[in-house]
């Protein structure tokens, strides 16, 4: 019999999570099948009491149920809590126990794309949402030599820091949108984690990079376009850039592993979702 895994969101037609694992479940002759769940806010805790009464073995979770979904679980891991969002949980013998393998998943591929380690290196990121918190979190984990954070919200940009500065310490500063363009060139790396460019709106960019340095690498967790506006433009100046194929890939590897003790093949996962976007990634 088939152990049933799901996505548990709103809305999730636009989902490639199913076509991704479903792929991985076959490859690794495992019999599994993963089906997306469209479940509004107000039926998130019959949703969940369902998942449990039908012995479902591992889930994802995305927006807007990332956060509501702590208080329905049996137990939560540290860096999930850390954060204070959790995408993927796990059945343990009927207790289910949350994880976000949001941060590990762009971590594991940010660090295909630099080329010097990360305790070197100076880190802005744009936004201060859901994603935000994870990329923070586990960049300032691994030590970064300066972590900042942007957000056009700034009090949501210090409620990260706080959060954060309340577990450990880590050299965390706040700024509004226009200092981080302004000193655009004390930074290695810019993350973009809003959802600024993204389709339909794909003429939009979140910062202007004309004060990024030469070595500096432009990272978009945005997929849908692959390459969008602010990234074509940092290839047009010869900036290194890096889309949101890889995170999307890799969270949701990990989150695989986390359910059957198996790690899928992330190249296979790549080419799925390149085909579906369109065909071409950098």
């Amino acid at each position: 019999m088939n152990k049933l895994y799901g996505l548990l969101g709103h809305p999730v037609g636009h989902s490639m999570s199913p076509l991704m694992h479903n792929d991985a479940f076959t490859h690794l002759g495992m019999k599994g099948y993963y089906h997306a769940f469209d479940v509004p806010e107000v039926e998130l805790k019959e949703a969940v009491d369902a998942f449990r009464l039908l012995n479902i073995s591992g889930f994802n979770v995305t927006i807007p149920h990332k956060v509501a979904i702590m208080n329905l679980l049996d137990e939560i891991d540290e860096e999930a809590v850390m954060i204070g969002a959790v995408n993927t949980v796990v059945n343990m013998d009927g207790r289910y126990i949350g994880y976000n393998t949001d941060g590990r998943g762009y971590l594991t591929s940010l660090l295909k794309t630099i080329d010097r380690p990360l305790h070197e290196c100076n880190v802005l990121v744009i936004g201060a949402g859901g994603a935000a918190r994870g990329v923070a979190t586990v960049l300032a984990n691994e030590g970064v030599a300066l972590l900042t954070i942007a957000n056009r919200t700034i009090t949501k940009a210090i409620e990260i820091k706080d959060n954060y500065q309340s577990y450990r310490h880590a050299n965390i500063t706040v700024v509004s949108m226009s200092e981080a363009e302004d000193n655009l060139g004390l930074y290695d790396i810019v993350i973009n984690t809003t959802s600024i460019g993204m389709s339909p709106n794909v003429n939009d960019v979140p910062i202007s990079i004309q004060h990024a340095k030469p070595s500096v690498v432009l990272s978009d967790l945005i997929y849908n376009p692959i390459l969008t506006k602010w990234l074509i433009q940092g290839e047009a100046k010869g900036l290194k850039t890096h889309n949101g194929v890889g995170m999307f890939v890799e969270q949701g590897a990990l989150a695989f592993q986390l359910w059957t003790g198996k790690y899928p093949d992330t190249e296979r996962m790549t080419e799925l979702v390149r085909k579906q976007l369109g065909g071409f990634t950098c």
